[in-house]
């Protein structure tokens, strides 16, 4: 494959830098357009031996652009990867309609995939077939999702407390810890993070740049919370231009990265993450003990049923259950219609000095009950998700 030459067509110049930069380091001879026009000129004037391009283009069609290719001696047998920033299926379709020989999306098993595609093609001695956009061969890392109905419920400190104690209860496991609320995300000033990698500054890289290696080399590990954190959006400007297709592939990496995915998505329940919920193995629902709290949970417990949720998927946590006015358990299962799992008792001082030292409350206040309940919920919620994740496969 040494000296073969390769037409990369990407607008989007990062992306096309990144990716031009891995395939000379394979001692691949890499040709650049930043457009589809200029793709052609550069394609019939070098004669490329592959054409990589994003059919996301602004100056001429995708099927134009593959049939120019295609009716033109000097391409037409040349092949053509539409490697993708788009995950519809109407483009993909459209794209091996008019002669793309592979599609794939963007993601973190790309350049995996593209090695075998070169391997295929350049060997001269298999055919071309369709390749899959999925991430790395390795079983997906058990998913709990952290969900609410309204704000204050204390979903953000009970996701990062619980996930230290996932790890404490699991520590030869990988966990990480994900703030995908929106528009601006707290767990970071809960653990005491202030550094520049989050949601948005990763979502902005080239997907094939934010693989495995690159997440587990590069996401910061809180002092005193062993979890590794992807940090939310740092403000509303960020958070509101994040899209849910970069948002979905960046978990699918994280998935395939770690033995526990933590997401916290508060009350953003949203297109962006019902997917999201809808994938997970557990579904921590936080409720607390005021009337409109738990009425307002009961209406999204309702949409998720209608969205295929099961009931065995849902671990209700009543939140601040002791100490304050409010309904009691069995008044607030009546009203859900579900059983609440846990109770976290209201820890009132203690748990505003551990959240302004930005310690784990078990760590500043190890014989707290509510440190002794978080343990034991953690531990419930582990054994919760590896059950559901073996009747999934069941």
């Amino acid at each position: 494959m040494v000296g073969k030459k390769i037409l990369i067509l990407d607008e989007h110049e990062a992306s096309r830098k990144f990716l031009s930069n891995l395939l000379r380091q394979k001692q691949f001879e890499v040709l650049e357009a930043p457009s589809g026009k200029e793709a052609l000129i550069v394609a019939w004037r070098d004669t490329p031996d592959l054409i990589l391009f994003d059919p996301v283009l602004s100056d001429i069609g995708d099927g134009e652009f593959i049939q120019k290719l295609r009716q033109n001696a000097r391409t037409a047998n040349t092949p053509i990867i539409a490697l993708s920033s788009d995950p519809g299926p109407t483009r993909k379709e459209a794209c091996l309609n008019a002669g793309v020989d592979e599609y794939l999306i963007k993601s973190s098993g790309t350049l995996h995939a593209l090695d075998e595609i070169f391997n295929r093609i350049f060997s001269a001695e298999h055919p071309i077939v369709v390749v899959s956009n999925e991430v790395e061969a390795r079983e997906k890392g058990l998913l709990i999702v952290f969900l609410s109905a309204k704000g204050g419920t204390g979903t953000s400190s009970l996701c990062a407390n619980l996930a230290m104690n996932i790890k404490t209860h699991q520590p030869e496991a990988s966990v990480v810890v994900a703030d995908l609320v929106l528009p601006i995300g707290s767990i970071g000033q809960i653990v005491g993070y202030t550094g520049n990698l989050n949601l948005a500054s990763v979502s902005e890289l080239p997907p094939v740049q934010t693989n495995a290696d690159y997440i587990r080399q590069n996401l910061p590990a809180p002092e005193l919370w062993k979890f590794q954190l992807l940090a939310g959006s740092p403000d509303p400007q960020h958070g509101n231009i994040l899209k849910g297709d970069r948002i979905g592939q960046i978990v699918d990496v994280l998935r395939a990265s770690y033995d526990f995915i933590i997401l916290d998505i508060g009350r953003s329940l949203s297109r962006i993450s019902l997917p999201l919920i809808q994938q997970a193995d557990l579904i921590a629902l936080i409720v607390s003990t005021d009337q409109s709290t738990i009425h307002l949970t009961k209406t999204v417990w309702e949409y998720l049923q209608e969205q295929g949720i099961e009931d065995q998927s849902i671990y209700a946590i009543l939140n601040r259950a002791v100490g304050l006015d409010g309904l009691t358990k069995t008044e607030a299962e009546g009203i859900l219609g579900i059983p609440i799992k846990t109770m976290i008792p209201y820890m009132g001082s203690n748990f505003t000095l551990a959240n302004n030292l930005n310690q784990p409350i078990t760590t500043k206040s190890p014989k707290d009950t509510a440190s002794m309940v978080l343990k034991e919920a953690a531990e419930n919620m582990v054994k919760l998700a590896r059950r559901q994740r073996a009747r999934q496969i069941a």
